[in-house]
This record gives C-alpha cells, sequence and structure tokens, in this order.
C-alpha cells in the first residue's frame, strides 16, 4: 500500500451518499467494502457515515451491512410537464433547501476527510455541504451520459470519476481536467463465479450451451414476452435459465408448463437468481439483459456475448444510450424498438448459438470496454483525496 494509506490514514473518516435505486446504492456498497478490505491490510478501520433518504434503498443497506446511517431531506426536480410532477416539483422546491441545511449539519459535525456520492438526487445536499465547507468531494457517474444531479455536482467535485471513457464529453470542458475513468464498482463475487457448479445448480447439460436470461431483480416484463414467443424454438439449439421477476413468475411457469415433455427440461425459470447468479454468468455462453449501469459493468468486466435489450423509459434514455454505444462498437447485439420481437430474439440468438467466432469477437470487444478493478481504483483516489486533506 503507499505510504498515504499507513499511518496518515488511519482512523479515516468518510461520508458516503447515494441510492434511490440499487444502480445508485450497490457501486457505493462494493467501494465501502473495498475500502475496509485496503485499509484492513494495515490494521486500520475507516469511519463511515452513509447519509440518504430514509425510506430509500441505501438505508436498508446501510443498515445491513452495519453502516452508520443518517437521513436528510432532499427533492427531485422532475423535467416532466405533466401537472401532477409540476406540483410535486413545487413541493419538492421546498424540501432542497432543507435537505442541504441538513446537509451543512452533518459535514460540520461529522468532519469527514473526504466525502464519496454515488448519485441519486439525495447526493445534491451532501455534495454541496462538502464544497461548502471545502472537503475533498469525490462524484461517480455509473452511466454513460451524466444524470441531471451528477451534472449539477460536477460544477463543485474536487474530482469526478467517470464508468465510461465516452462520458468525458458529457462533461463541460472546464470539468474535464478533473475526470478520471475508473469504471463502475461490481461485487467482486461477480468477477469469481465457477461455471461448473452454475451448471451443476440447475441439473444443465454441459454440452450445450447456456443462456442466461434476466430483467434484473423486478424481471422485465418485454423480455419475458419476447423469449415466450421464441421459446419453443430456442430450446431446440439451448439450455435456458430465465430471472422473470415476481411478477410474472407465476405466468412463466405456466409458459414452462407448455413446453414440448422432449424440450420442458432445458427451461428453468425463477422469479429471482440469489448466490447462483456469478457462477451461472461464468457458464452461460450468450446473456440477454437490460442495459443498466451495474447490469453493463458486470457483463464488460467479464467478457459476455451479450444481447442488450434497453429499458425505453429509463431516466434521460441512459439504457438506450449505452446499450447503442456497446452495439456501435461490435460489443453487444441491441434489439430495441421495431427489433424487440420474439421472432428477432429468436433470429439473434440462434445466429449467435451457431456462430461460436461471432460470440467471441463480442466477448473480446465487451471486455475492452470491462473495468474489473474499478472499485480498487475509486479506493485508491479517495485516499489520495483524503491524504491531501489530512495533509493541509
Amino acid at each position: 500500500m503507499p505510504v498515504y494509506g499507513t499511518q496518515r490514514l488511519r482512523g479515516l473518516r468518510m461520508i458516503v451518499t447515494g441510492g434511490g435505486t440499487g444502480g445508485h446504492t450497490y457501486p457505493a456498497l462494493t467501494t465501502v467494502n473495498a475500502l475496509q478490505a485496503r485499509l484492513a491490510e494495515t490494521g486500520a478501520e475507516p469511519e463511515l457515515l452513509w447519509v440518504g433518504v430514509a425510506d430509500g434503498l441505501e438505508a436498508k443497506i446501510a443498515v445491513r451491512n452495519h453502516i452508520p446511517f443518517k437521513a436528510v431531506t432532499t427533492g427531485k426536480l422532475r423535467r416532466s410537464v405533466s401537472p401532477r410532477d409540476l406540483l410535486r416539483n413545487v413541493v419538492d422546491a421546498f424540501r432542497i433547501p432543507l435537505g442541504i441545511l441538513q446537509a451543512a449539519f452533518t459535514v460540520a459535525r461529522t468532519r469527514p476527510a473526504v466525502v464519496l456520492s454515488t448519485g441519486g438526487f439525495v447526493s445534491v445536499p451532501i455534495g454541496l455541504a462538502a464544497a461548502l465547507f471545502r472537503v475533498p468531494y469525490l462524484m461517480h457517474e455509473q452511466t454513460l451520459s451524466l444524470g441531471l444531479a451528477n451534472r449539477i455536482l460536477a460544477r463543485f467535485a474536487t474530482r469526478i470519476l467517470l464508468s465510461h471513457e465516452a462520458s468525458l464529453e458529457h462533461l463541460p470542458a472546464r470539468s474535464r481536467s478533473r475526470a478520471v475513468v475508473t469504471g463502475n464498482p461490481i461485487r467482486p463475487a461477480v468477477l469469481a463465479g465457477d461455471p461448473e457448479k452454475g451448471l451443476a445448480a440447475y441439473g444443465l447439460d454441459p454440452a450445450v450451451p447456456l443462456v442466461l436470461v434476466t430483467g434484473g431483480a423486478a424481471g422485465a416484463q418485454q423480455i419475458n414476452r419476447m423469449l415466450t414467443g421464441a421459446l419453443p424454438e430456442l430450446l431446440e439449439h439451448c439450455q435456458i435459465v430465465h430471472q422473470c421477476g415476481s411478477l410474472s413468475h407465476a405466468e412463466m411457469q405456466q409458459v414452462a408448463a407448455g413446453l414440448p415433455a422432449h424440450l420442458a427440461h432445458r427451461y428453468h425459470v425463477l422469479d429471482f437468481i440469489h448466490e447462483e447468479l456469478p457462477d451461472l454468468l461464468a457458464a452461460a455462453a450468450v446473456v440477454v439483459a437490460r442495459s443498466g449501469a451495474g447490469t453493463v459493468a458486470e457483463l464488460t468486466a467479464l467478457g459476455k456475448a451479450c444481447v442488450l435489450v434497453p429499458y425505453p423509459h429509463a431516466a434521460g434514455d441512459e439504457q438506450r444510450i449505452t446499450a447503442r454505444h456497446l452495439a456501435q462498437q461490435d460489443a453487444a447485439v441491441m434489439l430495441d424498438g421495431a427489433d424487440a420481437t420474439p421472432e428477432r430474439l429468436r433470429e439473434t440468438l440462434t445466429t449467435l448459438l451457431a456462430d461460436p467466432q461471432r460470440r467471441a469477437a463480442l466477448a473480446h470487444h465487451a471486455a475492452g470496454h470491462g473495468k474489473p478493478g474499478a472499485a480498487d481504483q475509486v479506493v485508491t483516489e479517495i485516499l489520495t483525496a483524503a491524504a491531501g486533506a489530512l495533509s493541509r
């Protein structure tokens, strides 16, 4: 470990903020875990405080991981002009100043050496408070195009941590000198999958290619319907493990029950895949998924051939932007709009399954976008910023 991590950073005090969705929350948690592991090598332990919304995912994650948590009030600026959203903007306009005051009090009382935010509007009050008290402030962006909260905070950040090289062009010119591409932190377990365990967990045949289909933790009805229309023909060429989400589980079980007897054993549908996910990812020949920031970070870090079906209503159209960027780099196949049909899914997968060289090319180009060491690089940026602050 560099010298700044041995004595000077014992008892490092850090505020971490970010949440609202898993895409903001889990990179923060992964970074915290990596920081704890790095400092533990010298017998040190960081003093952490997670700041978020009381009823947000971040509150549950912090408590579950024994990280002290402080709730602040925050609001969200919605770009929709619908009457309902305009009214909510008016209400939130009164909540935002209160959140900034709470954040300022929290930063003044905690006196952190460094602040890290990973996005979501809960990051804005703490980011502004860090700038007010001249605390080194690191802002991490998971998506290719910056979210609105991070576009605001980029003006004040000491260091801007990006997940994609292409994100640099979305920054104001005067902010680019403070930016570095670290990648999006992903859980170490994702990188340690065992394909043999993945196949054994569901009694899968090692001689038949595996396609993993997932719409994320909640499932994706669009992907489920695409797969339903293509399933019998696809199972002639592969075996499928499908994470469909709890709301669609009963429906997809009925689909499974209607499959021809000689193919039924090749289709395994689950509402949610737990600890087996890294092993299934390692075993999969092709992955069909949404193109959220966390999913893309994992698939590219692993170098997987993938078919991306972007969620059409993602904020800022971020999923479509990301999927299109990868498809243009021959690092993924994108099915969107008129192409997001059972017929195109069947055609795309059967073509890929019949062409190992094409799959290998996709995987190779995907790996070129992957940053498996992202969490460690973010930690290095944190420690560098904190060391500078503590030496003043």
